[in-house]
């Protein structure tokens, strides 16, 4: 073994290790993995970047982009209510929602079309007395298997397509991936509908009223007047419990007690850290006369700004000497307000036509994630609070005001729906309550949708290639301002364009350096031992379990070289063998970190790490089953 593949595989285990343990962020292990093979000597310092130019990086980008602007425009809502049944059972309607799933990864983002149907899920769930995980996870698993259909499914399905392109001069068509994608993709499905049901397990119970989210997280205050004033902790509790609430924490003078003594009395500003359900926050707040804390924090807020305008109209009325007898009157008001306005500013708030209470979901790569509520300005820049937080059922003792947000959480906001849901677009999450279609502009509906047609028939046809056919496509969404240039940027994802940027060096070094065939010969020699149809059906698994703990799209760029070495040690064809990476990389069911879609439903669907493999075994089993002899028919060694 030379000293630059001794090298590279280090780069790579290392990677590969720092993706699975997952303390970095996916983007900066790529960053990272790129920049020590650029001071290694392994990538040339002129190709470093070069990545960000490949075709693969450009499509994913107009990709996201053009989906965003279908979803925006309303035209997947209206195929939504148009194709699901209004009155079907649970089993007709489990059906529908992941056969539509399928079709819309198929040709669109997979988290942006999960999210556009989750909420529809939702309510089918309230309406039928079903747990929500039970519809979730087959609505998940249908857009995972969807977006392995078509070359622009799914990020490894253009990765795959770019390293052929590199390998052979041309890349994979548009349907190229569609005969073994829809074999695996119907077989998994209708596995997925016949028993999914009975393989997810019930971690939620339904009702009528709404679905489970686990137990949220909400902190109040122990106003002036409140009859919580000199009461033990103890007494607190024990009236609480009357809503199904407890309190779990104090906070007094900004210090936090994380296991209060249940004899201490309790004092006028302390903060409560009460675990509560969603129904019952309100039965709880009123039980002993608490406060949310961010009411109360909006109340002092205006008292303030009260105060500063009486301070300058008394200023202007001491210089108005035909108005002497108005300075005293202006105090009395804003006494009375001081009084009253924090003790009743959540009761207000909850009972008013204009101010709403809604869950939201926050999405995988949301620009929340690692930030609070204080960094945001939530308050002061959208005009909304937050309540509470719900977080798979484990507890945090950090304020709500500056704890950090996670993949997953589920968020009660308050505030006018409108704020909520501009929050909610521009800062990654997804409202868990059925929507209401708000742009009901048919005309932009319509031009999105032919725009976006038109660039895949380009593409499927061979007139143009990917790349420059769905950049045509966002330019020209520009142009008749379906895609606002303002916006256009919002909807990248660029933790994923960074990723695949770097990581094409890093993958062109394995290459160049012979490691990837290194790494082939070993499989081949020790595993398949020279026969070609096991090297295929190993690649097709090695992919699949790395996937299922690693980013698809990584996976797939650190698959691709091997399983074009795999082919030239065995005198193969390579397309199996790259097909077997983009089935593999597309198939992550066995945790909630394999694929954005599992982390997605996590919360909203009470799930734990374990509750995956219990349906996405035996799909991985039928996607190997069928997958394999699919392959070796479609594109033959």
């Amino acid at each position: 073994m030379e000293i630059e593949q001794i090298m590279i595989l280090s780069v790579l285990v290392g990677t590969v290790a720092l993706f699975l343990w997952g303390r970095w962020r996916h983007d900066m292990v790529a960053m990272a993995s790129l920049l020590a093979c650029v001071v290694l000597g392994l990538v040339p310092t002129g190709d470093a970047f070069v990545g960000f130019g490949h075709p693969a990086v450009i499509t994913v980008a107009c990709i996201l982009i053009l989906s965003s602007a279908l979803q925006k425009s309303g035209a997947v809502d209206t195929l939504t209510r148009t194709v699901l049944p209004q009155s079907a059972g649970p089993f007709v309607t489990m059906a529908a929602l992941s056969l539509l799933a399928a079709i819309l990864s198929a040709f669109m983002n997979n988290v942006g079309a999960l999210a556009l149907l989750m909420p529809v899920a939702l309510q089918i769930a309230r309406k039928q007395n079903l747990p929500p995980g039970k519809i979730l996870m087959p609505l998940a698993f249908g857009s995972i298997l969807g977006g392995m259909t078509t070359l622009i499914g799914t990020p490894p399905n253009l990765i795959v397509s770019g390293f052929r392109a590199e390998l052979n001069g041309s890349g994979f068509s548009m349907f190229d991936f569609t005969p073994v994608g829809v074999a695996i993709a119907a077989s998994g499905l209708v596995f997925v509908i016949l028993l999914g049901r009975f393989l997810v397990p019930t971690r939620e119970r339904a009702g009528a009223e709404g679905f489970e989210t686990g137990s949220y997280l909400t902190e109040a205050r122990i106003t002036e007047g409140s009859k919580a004033i000199g009461m033990l902790l103890r007494d607190i509790n024990n009236e609480l419990e009357k809503t199904d609430a407890q309190v779990i924490g104090l906070i007094r003078n900004e210090r936090r007690i994380p296991a209060p003594n249940p004899f201490r009395e309790l004092h006028q500003n302390d903060v409560l850290l009460i675990e509560t359900e969603p129904e019952g926050l309100a039965a709880a707040l009123s039980a002993v006369e608490l406060t949310l804390e961010a009411e109360w924090n909006d109340a002092q807020a205006k008292l303030k700004a009260l105060d500063s305008d009486e301070e300058t109209l008394s200023d202007t009325e001491a210089d108005d000497s035909t108005k002497p007898e108005t300075t005293g009157d202006a105090e009395n008001p804003s006494d009375a307000d001081q009084n009253d306005a924090p003790k009743d500013a959540d009761k207000t708030a909850l009972q008013s036509d204009d101010i709403s209470l809604i869950e939201l979901a926050v999405l995988p790569n949301a620009a929340f994630i690692g930030r609070s509520a204080t960094d945001i300005r939530l308050r002061n820049r959208y005009g909304i609070n937050l309540l509470a937080v719900s977080r798979q059922g484990r507890r945090s003792m950090a304020r709500l005001r500056t704890m950090t947000m996670q993949a997953g959480d589920v968020l009660l906001m308050q505030g006018p729906p409108e704020a909520i849901y501009d929050f909610a677009s521009r800062l990654g999450c997804v409202p868990l309550a059925e929507r209401s279609l708000h742009l009901a502009d048919k005309a932009q509906a319509l031009k999105t949708t032919v725009i976006m047609a038109i660039a895949i028939l380009l593409a499927a046809f061979g007139i143009l290639p990917a790349a420059i056919s769905f950049a045509l496509g966002v330019l020209t969404a520009l142009l008749v301002r379906v895609v606002s240039p303002r916006t256009l940027y919002d909807a990248v994802d660029w933790p994923v364009v960074v990723l695949l940027a770097a990581l094409i060096p890093v993958a062109n070094a394995m290459e160049s350096t012979g490691s990837a065939d290194l790494i082939a010969r070993f499989l081949l020699q020790s595993v398949a031992q020279g026969n070609a149809t096991i090297a295929v059906g190993l690649i097709l698994v090695v992919t699949m379990t790395l996937s299922d703990f690693m980013n698809n799209a990584a996976t797939a760029a650190v698959m691709c070289p091997i399983a074009i070495g795999s082919a030239a040690q065995l005198e193969a064809s390579s397309d199996p063998f790259l097909m077997a990476v983009a089935i593999g990389a597309s198939c992550a069911f066995l945790t909630p970190i394999g694929h954005q879609n599992n982390t997605l439903i996590l919360g909203p669907g009470g799930f734990r790490f374990g509750d995956y493999w219990k349906l996405g075994l035996p799909i991985e089993i039928i996607v190997v089953a069928v997958g394999v002899p699919m392959l070796l028919w479609v594109w033959p060694l």
